[in-house]
């Protein structure tokens, strides 16, 4: 039976090897002492007043909710008081400095899947904690720590806001969930090591932009689809809630595969999601818990960054799936609806999966 210690018992252990493992501890403790306080927020709803409300834009020209304002601050605070030099986030143009002689950095999306907040479902704040590079030439430059591959993430996780407020973890040692006991207020382990599974017959993806898929996407939805009277011989279904954490969290419990595929729409052609804190932290999550996460075909964690913002495609799940979706990037598996298509790399604008 799984003994139900708290996050921190769990971070006392690992945290007490070095010197940086002690500072990510106590940061990872800090975002989800912040945690508890974006929780409260959402669970009192409208009695807080207009969560949803549109109150600006941010660095992208995505509309900002309340709610993603007040839990970008309730994170930039608390993350004042931890071992933390830098704070990358998605509602703040450049990175932000807080402890200078800190030795940690962290990249984080404060509340994912705000188009949610007003119907209550799910939603999450990512983070990411990156060791800040050995003081010398470019210090001036504050993006420069987090433009390294997400290999080099010394933790990753969640905070998922739903029925349960659950924090996801990983620190290099397996990917373990935390749910909040909100009658003592801490996060207590509820599952350690969990695997996902290696097959599935789920798949997460907004089919209403099919029609600006690349021939490869629409032939692997296509199969999917065509159900036992198709190639792969048997049903599937499809499920998309627009919360990344949401998603991962099903698949993480239950197996499958999301896709987030660039598109031919203006603005799609590198991807959406954020590839510094979003997608490398759920890559690493995915990895720990036996899945694959790759832009189609190439390895999130080895994809080096040119700026914090930067989007990229992302595919992730149960292994055997995410490995065959690289088999259509780079030549459509026997059997396959559709044109066949050669790729050598999906990013590349006039073949392979993600085509733009």
């Amino acid at each position: 039976m799984l003994q139900k210690i708290s996050l921190d018992t769990y971070l006392v252990g690992w945290g007490s090897i070095s010197a940086e493992r002690h500072a990510a501890a106590a940061t990872i403790l800090a975002i989800a002492n912040a945690a508890r306080g974006i929780a409260d927020l959402i669970a009192a709803g409208g009695l807080h007043g207009g969560l949803a409300a549109a109150v600006g834009a941010n660095q992208a020209g995505d509309m900002q909710k309340l709610l993603d304002v007040q839990a970008n601050d309730i994170i930039i605070a608390a993350l004042r008081m931890a071992p933390v030099a830098l704070v990358a986030s998605e509602e703040l143009d450049q990175p932000l400095r807080c402890n200078p002689d800190a030795r940690l950095a962290v990249a984080i999306d404060p509340l994912d899947g705000s188009s949610n907040i007003d119907t209550n479902a799910p939603v999450g704040t990512i983070f990411s904690i990156l060791p800040m590079p050995e003081a010398g030439e470019g210090d001036e430059d504050l993006a420069r720590p987090f433009l390294v591959p997400g290999s080099q993430q010394i933790a990753a996780g969640y905070i998922i806001y739903g029925p349960q407020c659950a924090l996801v973890l990983t620190v290099g040692k397996g990917t373990h969930v935390f749910t909040l006991d909100r009658s003592s207020g801490l996060f207590k382990l509820t599952g350690g090591a969990l695997q996902i599974p290696a097959q599935s017959r789920e798949f997460a993806i907004n089919a209403s932009n099919k029609r600006h898929w690349s021939n490869p996407i629409r032939s692997y939805v296509a199969d999917l689809t065509a159900g036992m009277e198709g190639p792969r011989g048997e049903d599937h279904n499809m499920r998309w809630i627009a919360s990344l954490v949401a998603e991962f969290h099903r698949i993480l419990v239950r197996g499958g595969v999301y896709l987030y595929p660039a598109d031919a729409r203006r603005g799609y052609a590198e991807g959406r999601l954020r590839l510094v804190y979003e997608a490398n932290p759920i890559a690493m999550l995915a990895e720990q818990a036996g899945g694959r996460a790759t832009d189609g075909n190439v390895r999130i964690l080895d994809v080096i960054p040119t700026a914090v913002h930067q989007r990229i495609p992302l595919v992730f799940g149960s292994r055997d799936e995410v490995e065959r979706i690289a088999g259509y990037v780079n030549c459509q598996p026997a059997g396959a609806t559709g044109s066949r298509r050669v790729g050598s790399h999906p990013l590349f604008r006039d073949r392979g999966l993600y085509q733009a």
